[in-house]
Parts: C-alpha cells; sequence; structure tokens
C-alpha cells in the first residue's frame, strides 16, 4: 500500500498473513492431521501411540486427550482440536478420540463442498441445524439405566476400558468404578449427582492389576510424625485442623532482650506449656487421631505421642476436604475451639507400607461420600494407563447414573443418525441439504475406522451396516470388531452413555464451524530468529 510514492506499513514486518480459500485450506489440513493422529487409537482394537517429550520421558497410551495434551502442537487450528478433547475429557471423562476424529471428517466433507463453491456461511448452518437435529434423535435411539442397575452400569465401565492397557483386568476394574460412584452419589431434589473429585485414585508401582482395591475411606500419603505413636487406631475419633501445632510466631516484628539463663529458661517453658496446652485441648475433645494441613513442632510430636495419638502433618488440602467428606469431620482452623461434634469417625486408621514407603489409610467409615481406589501393576506405565482407564470409567458411569441414558456402540448409533439425517436433509431442501448430507456421511468415520482398525474391508462393512441398519429398524447394530461381523450391540453388552455421543456431536461441530469461518490469518513474527518455520501451516505432520 502506497500514498505518494511513500509506503505505508499496517502489519509490522515479517508478520505472515493467508487469506480466503487458503486460509481455510491450511486450517482444515491442519485439522485433520490432528484428527489422523488420533485416529488409529479408536476402539477396543486401536493402536497405542507412544510419546517422548524433550526430557525423554515416554508416555504410552491410547487415550486421545492425552495424546494431544502431549503432542504439543503449535498451530492455531491444531489447538482448536485440542480443545474438543480436553471439553469432552472435562464433561464426560470419555469419548475424546470420537469427537476429534468426527471433527477431523467434518473439516474433511466441507472441504469438498467449499470446492464445489458452496459458501461456508450456508456450511456452517447446515451443519448446525444437523448437530440439533441429531442430538434430538439421539434421545429416540437411547435406552434408560436406573441409579440402582448394577449390571449394566458394570458393562458401561468394561465397553469403556476394553482395548485399553488394563483389559486383563477389566471385570475386577468395572466393578471397583461402579461401586465407588455408588458410594460417592449423592440424591438431591430426585435427582442423582455425583462430584467424581470425591473418587480419589492413588497409584502404586508394585504387584499387579488385580491388586487394584477400593477403599471405603481416604488412603494418605504420608506417614506418622513420630515412630512412638501407635501404628494402628481402632474405632478412630479423627480430628482435622487446618492450624499449625506451634507456637506462634508474633504478628509484628518484637525482639525480646534475654538477660539471665532464668529468663531463657522462663521463655522455655513457656512456650512448651503453650505446646502441652494444645495437646492437652486436642486430648480433652476425645480425638485419637490427628491429620494437620500446617506444621506439628518436634515438642507437640513428642506429646501427642506420650497420649497415644497418631498424627499426620501438611496434608494437602483437598485430601483435608475428603477426609471432611469421608469421616463426617470438621476442618477447625483454631485448636481452641475444637470439641468433640468436629470430630469424624473411621473404623480404623493404619499406618502401612506400600511398595517401601508408608501410607497412612483412615477406612471402614460409615457412609463415606469420598472413597479411594488404590491402582497397582508392574510398571510406572501400567499404573498410569490405569489411572487414565479409570478415569474414564468413573466418567461414563457417573454420565450414565446422573442422566438415566444410555446408548449401544460399535459404531451403531452413528450410522443409525446418519440413516435419519439423510432423510431430514431431504425436508429441508436447498443448499443446506448438501452440509446435513455432508454432516451424515461425516458421522459414519466412526464405524468406518472401527472396521478398519478390526481389519475388515471398512466400504463393504459400512455399506452391509447401512443395509441391515435400514431393512431390520434396529439402530443397535454395530460392528462386532472381534469376530469381525456385524452384530446387535445391545446382546453383545456394547454400552455408552448417551452424553458421550451428545457431547462429541456438539463440540465437532462447533469447533468444524469455528474452524470453516476463518477466511484470514495475520501470524506476528516469531521473536527468536532462530525460528524459520513461522508460517501458518508449516507445522509437519506425518
Amino acid at each position: 500500500m502506497q500514498l505518494s510514492g511513500q509506503p505505508v506499513l499496517i502489519l509490522p514486518e515479517g508478520t505472515q498473513r493467508v487469506v480466503g480459500r487458503d486460509a481455510q485450506r491450511v486450517n482444515i489440513m491442519v485439522a485433520r492431521a490432528v484428527a489422523n493422529a488420533v485416529k488409529s487409537t479408536l476402539g477396543p482394537k486401536g493402536m497405542d501411540k507412544m510419546l517422548v517429550d524433550e526430557l525423554g520421558d515416554i508416555v504410552v497410551t491410547n487415550d486421545g486427550a492425552t495424546i494431544l495434551e502431549e503432542m504439543n502442537v503449535e498451530h492455531p487450528a491444531a489447538k482448536m482440536m485440542v480443545e474438543i478433547a480436553k471439553t469432552q475429557d472435562k464433561e464426560v471423562g470419555d469419548g475424546t478420540t470420537t469427537a476429534v476424529v468426527i471433527a477431523g471428517e467434518l473439516l474433511g466433507k466441507a472441504e469438498e463442498l467449499l470446492d464445489k463453491k458452496i459458501h461456508p456461511t450456508v456450511i456452517i448452518k447446515g451443519y448446525r441445524m444437523a448437530a440439533e437435529k441429531a442430538v434430538e434423535l439421539l434421545d429416540g435411539i437411547a435406552m434408560d439405566v436406573k441409579p440402582d442397575d448394577e449390571e449394566t452400569l458394570k458393562k458401561l465401565a468394561i465397553t469403556s476400558m476394553t482395548g485399553k492397557g488394563v483389559e486383563e483386568a477389566r471385570e475386577k476394574l468395572a466393578e471397583i468404578v461402579v461401586k465407588a460412584v455408588k458410594q460417592v452419589a449423592e440424591t438431591e431434589n430426585g435427582k442423582t449427582i455425583i462430584d467424581t473429585d470425591y473418587i480419589k485414585i492413588e497409584k502404586k508401582q508394585g504387584g499387579d492389576l488385580e491388586d487394584t482395591e477400593l477403599i471405603n475411606g481416604i488412603i494418605i500419603d504420608k506417614e506418622r510424625v513420630h515412630p512412638g505413636m501407635p501404628r494402628v487406631v481402632k474405632d478412630a475419633k479423627i480430628a482435622l485442623i487446618n492450624a499449625p501445632i506451634e507456637v506462634k510466631e508474633t504478628e509484628t516484628d518484637a525482639e525480646i532482650r534475654i538477660t539471665s539463663p532464668e529468663q531463657l529458661q522462663a521463655f522455655l517453658d513457656q512456650e512448651e506449656k503453650m505446646l502441652r496446652e494444645m495437646v492437652d485441648k486436642i486430648k480433652a475433645s476425645g480425638a485419637n487421631v490427628v491429620f494437620c494441613q500446617k506444621g506439628i513442632d518436634d515438642l507437640a510430636q513428642h506429646f501427642l505421642a506420650k497420649e497415644g495419638i497418631l498424627a499426620v502433618r501438611r496434608v494437602k488440602k483437598s485430601d483435608m476436604e475428603k477426609l471432611a467428606k469421608a469421616t463426617g469431620a470438621t476442618i477447625v482452623t483454631s485448636i481452641k475451639d475444637l470439641s468433640e461434634k468436629d470430630l469424624g469417625y473411621a473404623g480404623k486408621v493404619e499406618e502401612r507400607k506400600i511398595s517401601g514407603e508408608n501410607m497412612v489409610f483412615v477406612e471402614n467409615c460409615k457412609d463415606p461420600k469420598a472413597v479411594t481406589i488404590l491402582v497397582r501393576g508392574g510398571t510406572e506405565h501400567v499404573v498410569d494407563e490405569a489411572e487414565r482407564a479409570l478415569n474414564d470409567a468413573i466418567g461414563v458411569v457417573s454420565s450414565a447414573m446422573e442422566d438415566g441414558k444410555i446408548v449401544t456402540g460399535g459404531g451403531s448409533p452413528e450410522v443409525a443418525l446418519a440413516l435419519k439425517l439423510r432423510d431430514y436433509a431431504k425436508t429441508v431442501g436447498g443448499r443446506e441439504q448438501l452440509a446435513i448430507e455432508a454432516f451424515a456421511n461425516a458421522l459414519e468415520i466412526i464405524p468406518t475406522t472401527l472396521a478398519e482398525s478390526a481389519g475388515m474391508d471398512p466400504i463393504d462393512t459400512l455399506v452391509e451396516l447401512r443395509a441391515k441398519q435400514e431393512k431390520e429398524k434396529n439402530p443397535h447394530l454395530g460392528i462386532d470388531v472381534f469376530e469381525g461381523k456385524i452384530a446387535d450391540m445391545k446382546e453383545g453388552n456394547v454400552l455408552e452413555p448417551m452424553r458421550v455421543k451428545k457431547q462429541a456431536i456438539s463440540s465437532a461441530s462447533e469447533a468444524a464451524e469455528m474452524i470453516l469461518r476463518i477466511d484470514d490469518i495475520i501470524a506476528a513474527s516469531k521473536k527468536s530468529s532462530g525460528s524459520e518455520n513461522n508460517m501458518p501451516g508449516g507445522e509437519e505432520f506425518d
């Protein structure tokens, strides 16, 4: 741009700009590359990815959210795809790969429409209509599940864990997950509410996956503060204190001048007396176990040990909250105010050595609203993957209990929705019809990918599945990846919560719409001169 022969700079030097169709192509290409990176992990026959960071630390997983988080993507469109996985993980805890793969395919189909000179806003409108209709149609093919139907909930957990590294122990783990979720579930105004934060997962290497257990209470990864304290306390009356059991320093800067040994002795005696009073106050409340969020003075430790009180210090705030939920104790911020009614109860508090480390088990609580799953496994990678699988299963079971709606898996709901969306597209007409049909075709990427990973012919399988669902009017027909054939997923106990599908469709279409709306990328030049690859879309993906 020039004004009377004088160049006018609007953007700083070195800024890269990609406009119009090129910007859309770049964004779609990058987003699809991200989707393709996780696509092969989908389903029970999905493959794992090994991710190595710059320090050489390794993560082996097929969990979509973990892969995308560890991938460290640079491009803004790629970051949007990572956001989909994060949202899905927070909302439901499972279905992250499904959401990202659908978003990638929606963009792929949109590119075909853009090549036919269909305007992005028309595609966006069609996609939005299709997503709303799909979510509405899901209700029609969903089945009801009661919060006390343990058998069905267990099947949901097993489906979620199939194909992950914990497969050999999935029966036992599913049972643990269902028990844990049911234990922390609370009913408010006839609705089931589950806060999964109150299911603590504690990992310890050693043993194998079958040794994983559910503790009806909380495990604290700390040890007693004094060897003279009892190792086991039965019928524990527990005090939770968020205050230091130490002599408090003065609020203001003060200087104490001591001129004789007697004065020093009196000063030390006074400190001892204050600590003794604190311990006496704890003893008087009837507490025989103390969990302190702050520090405990060495002398106070000695006094507590003499009184036979088991104490643990510097307990994390989150663990204190879980202890309060599990034992019914109240967290007090002043030892002076501690009374018997603030104490919680546990059948047993015990310090045990697990894998060479001491941990404090607070168990046999009356009706704990916080529990712990102690995960065991042969190696660090096994334990980490087990934790990811358990988190997915917990999310799935709690979603199903809260919503009371489930669907079948194996690609069956996607094909059923695609068939219904094609009928709906005919009623809409116009150019939007093409976008709705493209949306329907994009949903079928899920059964296609499942067939591919099971070694089946994806095209033949999809055509056969469509024909069978239409002929038999059975939306539960899907792909049995183990037998390599089409089967009724309801009979095969392949079940998922409706929320997983709903969220995946909604977030995938929203992300696709957002990426399609961009027709101009203005990227500032990077500060360091060492990086040449600062062009949008310049990242390389295999």
